[in-house]
């Protein structure tokens, strides 16, 4: 079977947009978070999940092409969000430590740093922030937002640079130089190695800028609340990720809606009905990207 017509068995409603605001990121995020921290009960990362980005401008049906971009993408939303599970597991296991070990402190240190965290190291405020701060995104609104910033994965920055989310880097030779950036600028747009690490270095931003303090706001509250993640929701913390505010949170959750991106939350949601370690280390290393589409129940062996 074709990668297209297994997109296909994925058809939901869809409803194409063109956002005057992709690809401008003022708060994008820098390109060296593609890695997770080390950690000995994360595993490395399964080979497809270097695989690069597909040409989603040879498919000429619109419905086929965005079935397949988001076929392409939950995979591995699947398998960023699932190692930040396995992640948030073991900073539980030390919510209840008097005292840390040099290993355990430096897990603490490395995260902190990583998600900008300036709390004394094994403090409880340094753990209540990290915390929040390591979660997951629901699959909504991650296909939303990369549908909208990369034009459904064709945009020169997708296709040249494997970023679906316009994010931005400061340092000479990081990445693309935008054709309509200003002079006097400096930013390039962001260049990573895999779709992957663009959608890792994505949930790194929306999980440590400052600008997006209300959406894991909203994430807390329904962690608290005891609610599913909402992609809707959480959306609405998104204003400062365009120049263009609240119109983009009102383009953003219409791509949702017509798109009916909600499945994918559900389908996520049904796969983490079992969040025990094996579960989350079944699906951290899955042999390939097929064994995380919706209906599978994912793989028991990791791929080497």
């Amino acid at each position: 079977m074709t990668a297209v017509s297994r997109a296909l068995l994925l058809c939901v409603p869809l409803i194409l947009f063109a956002g005057a605001g992709a690809l401008y990121t003022p708060f994008g995020g820098p390109s060296d978070d593609e890695g997770d921290v080390a950690l000995s009960s994360l595993p490395a990362l399964p080979s497809w999940a270097a695989a690069p980005l597909p040409d989603f401008s040879t498919i000429r049906g619109t419905v086929e092409r965005k079935s397949a971009f988001f076929s392409f993408l939950y995979p591995r939303i699947v398998l960023a969000n699932s190692r930040i599970l396995i992640e948030r597991q073991y900073l539980e296991s030390l919510r209840g430590n008097a005292e840390f070990s040099e290993t355990e402190l430096k897990w603490l240190a490395d995260h902190a740093a990583r998600l900008r965290i300036d709390e004394a190291n094994g403090s409880e405020a340094q753990l209540a922030l990290l915390e929040k701060r390591i979660g997951v995104i629901p699959p909504s609104l991650i296909l939303a937002q990369a549908a909208n910033e990369s034009a459904w994965g064709t945009s020169r920055f997708a296709t040249q640079g494997n970023n679906l989310f316009g994010q931005w880097c400061f340092s000479k030779g990081c990445g693309l130089v935008p054709l309509s950036r200003v002079p006097g600028a400096s930013h390039e747009v962001a260049k990573f190695s895999s779709p992957y690490g663009s959608i890792r270095a994505y949930i790194t931003n929306l999980n440590r800028h400052p600008t997006y303090q209300r959406v894991r706001d909203v994430r807390q509250q329904a962690r608290q609340n005891g609610d599913p993640l909402s992609g809707i929701a959480m959306a609405g913390g998104l204003l400062g990720y365009s120049e263009r505010g609240e119109d983009y949170v009102k383009e953003i959750r219409a791509m949702i809606r017509y798109n009916n991106l909600g499945f994918y939350d559900k389908q996520f949601q049904a796969l983490l009905a079992d969040r025990s370690s094996e579960r989350l280390l079944e699906l951290a290393t899955a042999a390939t990207a097929d064994a995380l589409l919706p209906g599978s129940r994912g793989t028991t062996s990791p791929e080497h």
